[in-house]
Formats: structure tokens, C-alpha cells, sequence
């Protein structure tokens, strides 16, 4: 005799109540993840400032590394290392981008690029930038024309600057006589960095020792490494009605250099 093994039956209100509980399980674990890797490998930031223009601009959004020089309080804020400096520490390099936490208010995040190491001496004569004493070099281009909307532009001289480990990047220069184009020389302390921003008349950095000046290592955040998304600054990323006419499709998805 074949013997028929009888089927469970499930009340309504049991299934229901195991479809939520899937479903809270499942947006815990998502939710995780995301917490996870956004505090561990990849925080998204975006770019309310003009100070990085040309590399950056208002309303690029981008993926920094927060493994890329190891880990402090400042770049792990949602876990309390007991130790001071930094995790798994690898040196940042010079003419990274980087985001680190303003020294007079470690609530604000900054977004420049490493010029100075520790123990170097940095200097600006002329616009021009020197190093340990010896000039930078920078190789005039073709003139950059910023859109400011409602038919205003604004022209700057356009520089491609090589920095001593080879590493190249475009700058702006309003003039060679602005107020940071001729400064005292810096000295970098140990454990410090000196940063600047690309469009060097239009950027409140390391320059300016009451507001940014030398910044610790610990400050550090993570390294700019892919820019996955930008819009002009008359629209936000949740505006996406307004994609079709402000998303600078040819930005989408490149390196950081």
C-alpha cells in the first residue's frame, strides 16, 4: 500500500508573518553590507566646491578608498580604535587626491591634493611652485573657460604641473600675483602633509596655517579614486528628471589622476 505523507498547511497569518520576518531579514543583511563596505573599503562623496577645477567639479560624485592608507579614528568614525596613528598604515603618495578631516574641525571633509610630504619644504614664488627649493615644473596649455551659467564665463590660464615623483596633473592660475601666489616657505612636520587645491586661486588649503595648515596623518580619510557620477550645480543626483540635460555623460566612470 503506497502511503501519502499528509502536506503542512499554513494559515494566512503564519505565511504573512514569515514574509515579513524574510523581508526585514533580508534589508538587515543589505543594509550591512552596505554600512560594511561604505566604513571599510569605498565612502561615496561629492564635490560642493570649486577648488579642485579642473581635476573636479561642483556636483561630481566620487568613490574614495578608505583602505588606501590604512585606517584611524577619522577615516573608521563608527569604530573607536584603541590605538594612536593609523591601522595597516601605507604612506599616501605625492599628487594624490585625498579627503581628510579639516584640522580646526574634524567635522568638515576636504577634498585637495598632496603636495607636501613630511619634512619637505614647500614655497610659492610667482604663482609657480617650489619644492625642497627647486621649481616645479608647469607647461602652459590652452586657456580654461568656466561656465558659471546665465551666460557668464570666466577664463583662467591653464598649466599641466610635474611633480618631482613624475606625477602630472592640470592646475588653474587666476594670475601669478594672487593673495597665495607668493608665501613664506613651509615646513612640513613628521606626520604631517601639506595639501593645495588645483585651482590655486580659488582654493583655501594648506597655505592658509589658521584654517587648514599641516595635516595629520591620522586626519586622513581615504584616497579619490573613481568618479562615478556628475551633474551640473543647477541639479542634484535625486533630481533625475533633470539627468537628460545635466549629467556630464563623458565624466561618468573615470579614474582620478
Amino acid at each position: 500500500m503506497v502511503k501519502f505523507m499528509q502536506q503542512d498547511t499554513i494559515s494566512p497569518k503564519k505565511k504573512l508573518k514569515s514574509e515579513i520576518i524574510d523581508f526585514f531579514r533580508t534589508a538587515f543583511y543589505a543594509l550591512f553590507f552596505v554600512l560594511f563596505i561604505r566604513t571599510i573599503a569605498y565612502e561615496p562623496f561629492n564635490i560642493p566646491s570649486g577648488s579642485m577645477i579642473p581635476t573636479l567639479l561642483v556636483g561630481d560624485y566620487l568613490f574614495v578608498s578608505k583602505f588606501a592608507y590604512g585606517y584611524s579614528g577619522h577615516s573608521l568614525p563608527l569604530i573607536n580604535i584603541p590605538v594612536k596613528g593609523r591601522l595597516f598604515f601605507s604612506p599616501p603618495e605625492r599628487g594624490d587626491v585625498v579627503v581628510f578631516k579639516l584640522p580646526t574641525n574634524t567635522s568638515i571633509d576636504y577634498v585637495k591634493r598632496l603636495i607636501g610630504l613630511p619634512g619637505d619644504e614647500i614655497q610659492m614664488k610667482n604663482g609657480t611652485l617650489y619644492i625642497n627649493g627647486e621649481a616645479v615644473k608647469r607647461e602652459r596649455i590652452e586657456d580654461y573657460i568656466e561656465d558659471k551659467g546665465y551666460g557668464v564665463k570666466t577664463i583662467y590660464a591653464q598649466y599641466i604641473e610635474i611633480l618631482p615623483n613624475g606625477k602630472s596633473h592640470h592646475i588653474l592660475e587666476r594670475s601669478d600675483d594672487d593673495m597665495l601666489d607668493n608665501t613664506p616657505v613651509y615646513k612640513v612636520p613628521e606626520n604631517h602633509y601639506f595639501f593645495m587645491g588645483d585651482n590655486r586661486d580659488n582654493s583655501e588649503d594648506s597655505r592658509v596655517l589658521s584654517k587648514v595648515g599641516y595635516v595629520p596623518e591620522e586626519n586622513l580619510v581615504g584616497r579619490a579614486d573613481l568618479l562615478f557620477f556628475s551633474i551640473s550645480n543647477d541639479s542634484s543626483l535625486w533630481q533625475f528628471w533633470k539627468w537628460f540635460d545635466s549629467v556630464r555623460i563623458e565624466r561618468l566612470f573615470t579614474k582620478i589622476f
